[in-house]
């Protein structure tokens, strides 16, 4: 079983949204929506322009994606450095336990290390018993701090 990670291409997009119906099916706060793309435009938006401040890697197994990572950087003006915020780590079911959310957290680490990020950090669903406990094994803190959203999209309100 050979895996190869890389840096994800515009035309690997059709093979990552399977990736996250599988996610968006597990999560309560977000819903997949293939009619109207959204997910289709986020990951366009993702992979645009220079990729300086961005990251998304992917998990290739006989020529199919089977996970991706990514990450976006910004200014923590509490720490006084740049930091890189996981926004997606996904793992296709059929290959889970094998080491790929290791792999993928490696190359974005990589990836902001090269950057000059000094830290990471990312979002959990904190009903998810096996991401925390993986979280944990691989020396991410937990915080206080709590994520809110609110939309500023005007036909939703």
């Amino acid at each position: 079983m050979e895996i190869i990670i890389k840096d994800a291409r515009p035309i690997d997009i059709d093979q990552m949204l399977p990736l996250l119906t599988q996610q968006f099916a597990t999560e309560q706060d977000f819903k997949f929506n293939p009619g109207v793309q959204v997910q289709a435009r986020g990951l366009r938006l993702m992979l645009d322009g220079c990729g300086k401040h961005r990251a998304v890697k992917v998990a290739w197994m006989n020529d199919t994606i089977v996970g991706l990572c990514s990450a976006q950087a910004q200014i923590s003006m509490v720490q006084g450095n740049l930091n890189a915020v996981v926004s997606d780590l996904i793992v296709d079911r059929a290959y889970k336990k094998k080491g790929l959310s290791t792999l993928l957290l490696s190359a974005i680490e990589g990836w902001a290390v090269n950057k000059g990020i000094k830290s990471i950090s990312l979002l959990a669903d904190k009903d998810d018993k096996d991401c925390l406990d993986f979280y944990n094994k691989d020396a991410w803190k937990r915080t206080s701090l709590i994520c809110l959203v609110k939309s500023l999209d005007q036909e939703r309100l």
